[in-house]
């Protein structure tokens, strides 16, 4: 089967290591890929946004699967485009509609969805740009700390939690004036809830469900998570805290919903499903949907799923998926993610990286990174995702620990504490 990937990051290099492991997979190609990609299958510089182009790649090379990595072509509707062509109705397509994205696209969406559907959330207020009275008034009525959302993608960085009425009346002002463009021209203001997160990811047809390994994502950027938040500086999958118990309440009162609600709504969805969860006194809530596999914890999940991926992603295609039993690992895996000096904040590309290839008790897969005049070199704020297992956490991460030592880059920055509240 000829097979392409859509996405640049760490996730999709595991992803592209993974489907390049089965022997379902003739040829594959990632659009564009990154220097990581390209060990695995065909880097290509397609712009996936020009469908004649797109298109023409697709029929050319004979492309039978397509998966989305990223939330922003799904958004955008890449989905619905490929899907709507005659001559590409045969290709298998791993992604929702944009009306299924929606639930990623728009928190404002996602919490009408959760409220139609009693899915446990945090109580909200939705805000235009000319409702700032409203705001201060909502603010007036609460208690800190608040929750601050743009409503549309904002890159992982268009979330607040702010401590006090003014600063939150403040930010709120910035948002809705454009300090995360169109994303924030309409605000959501949370209830903050105090509890513990974790991630839990479902393949689904629209109808049938799967759940994936539970993974936990570590966003702050400094140890203790402290700092700003970033994409994710690290993940650990499972999470000893999501026992069978938490997780009936989660598939029960939260995925069985969800999966109810895209199926009256009729809402196209073949893909993943990232219920981005807080444990509150072992009480599960929502705190966001995304469209998409996570990352980093993509760099957890896939590693430890012992399913053939392509086998099980022709299966979510073919409404096989009810006879599909997910396998996973029962050893522990932890990704620590090595980011350029400053992230979060604006930072300087071009830094040679090398010591990779000493690397040999763990997975390094690239996220931001390029091959400038023949030499590997930085691409991103997050550079590289380093994934080892163990037979405990901690086994596991000081795996990691030692192969990031062999790793060098002008201003290597990364966490030594992931899993360390788990």
């Amino acid at each position: 089967m000829n097979i392409c990937i859509i996405g640049s990051g760490g996730r999709e290099s595991a992803l592209a290591w993974k489907i390049s492991a089965s022997q379902q997979c003739d040829v594959l190609y990632i659009l564009p890929g990154n220097a990581g990609t390209a060990e695995y299958g065909i880097n290509m510089e397609i712009d996936i946004m020009d469908h004649v182009v797109l298109r023409q790649f697709l029929i050319e090379e004979g492309i039978e699967m397509v998966v989305v990595g990223p939330e922003q072509p799904l958004v955008d509707g890449l989905v619905d485009r490929i899907k709507s062509d005659e001559e590409l109705s045969g290709i298998m397509v791993i992604g929702p509609s944009a009306e299924g994205a929606k639930l990623e696209g728009s928190k404002a969406f996602a919490k009408e969805f959760m409220e139609e559907f009693g899915i446990p959330t945090a109580a909200y207020g939705r805000f235009k740009e000319d409702d700032i009275e409203q705001v201060n008034g909502y603010f007036e009525g609460h208690e800190p700390p608040f929750v601050l959302k743009a409503d549309g993608l904002a890159a992982g960085k268009g979330v607040l939690i702010i401590h006090n009425r003014e600063d939150a009346k403040s930010e709120a002002r910035e948002m809705l004036a454009g300090k995360f463009g169109e994303a924030g021209k309409t605000l959501v203001i949370e209830e903050f809830l105090d509890g513990i997160e974790f991630s839990v990811f479902v393949i689904t047809d629209g109808k049938n469900y799967r759940i994936l390994p539970v993974a936990k994502d570590y966003k702050r950027r400094y140890e203790g998570d402290q700092g700003l938040n970033t994409g994710g500086m690290g993940a650990v999958s499972p999470v000893p805290f999501v026992d069978e118990i938490l997780m009936e309440k989660v598939e029960t009162r939260i995925i069985q919903p969800t999966i109810l609600g895209i199926a009256q709504r009729e809402m196209d969805y073949t893909g993943f499903i990232f219920f981005g969860l807080i444990s509150v006194e072992g009480e599960p809530f929502v705190i966001e949907y995304n469209c998409r596999l996570g990352d980093p914890e993509t760099e957890v999940v896939i590693p430890r799923l012992e399913n053939d991926l392509v086998d099980l992603l022709s299966a979510l295609c073919s409404d096989e998926l009810d006879a599909v039993e997910i396998k996973e690992s029962n050893e522990t895996a932890v990704t620590v993610v090595l980011v350029s000096d400053g992230y979060p904040d604006p930072i300087e590309k071009g830094k040679k990286i090398t010591g990779i290839e000493k690397v040999k008790e763990s997975i390094v897969f690239h996220a931001g990174t390029t091959i400038q005049d023949g030499t590997l070199v930085s691409d991103g704020g997050r550079v590289l995702a380093v994934s080892s297992f163990g037979q405990t956490k901690e086994e596991a991460l000081g795996k990691s620990l030692r192969s990031i030592e062999k790793i060098h880059f002008e201003g290597k920055k990364f966490r030594t504490d992931i899993g360390w509240d788990v």
